[in-house]
């Protein structure tokens, strides 16, 4: 089994909907993402698959998080708490759907990890 990871990141403010506390406020983070997918078997000049395209794939998810207010501008986050947690389940769902759209079943999203700080992450690994 083969492993890759690719780390990004992008910025945003989202509020917790009935957390008793003060991140119930519109707040901002600099979030990190790391993707890790995996796979057994490699094309045919050797890569599970390409970085740049494993990249550009994850940045168009991220894009349309950074510089948002999630909880208003991002469908998924009016019904979901936009939490660690539910953004990495939703760059899970959708880097899956992507990279079957574009023919790359062979690889397969292992595990997703949301850093809303620098010592705080939630990894989603289905």
């Amino acid at each position: 089994m083969y492993f890759l990871k690719t780390e990004d990141s992008f910025s945003s403010a989202h509020a917790l909907r009935g957390y008793k506390g003060k991140c119930e406020n519109i707040h901002g983070h600099n979030w990190r993402v790391i993707v890790t997918v995996k796979g057994d078997k490699l094309d045919e000049i050797g890569l599970l698959i390409d970085f740049h395209e494993l990249k550009t794939y994850v940045r168009d998810i991220l894009s349309v998080l950074d510089h948002k207010n999630i909880n208003e501008e991002v469908p998924f986050f009016t019904a979901n708490n936009p939490s660690s947690e539910n953004l990495a389940s939703f760059i899970y769902e959708n880097l899956s759907s992507k990279l079957s759209e574009y023919g790359k079943n062979r690889v397969i999203v292992d595990s997703i990890e949301v850093f809303e700080s620098e010592k705080c992450s939630c990894i989603y690994k289905p």
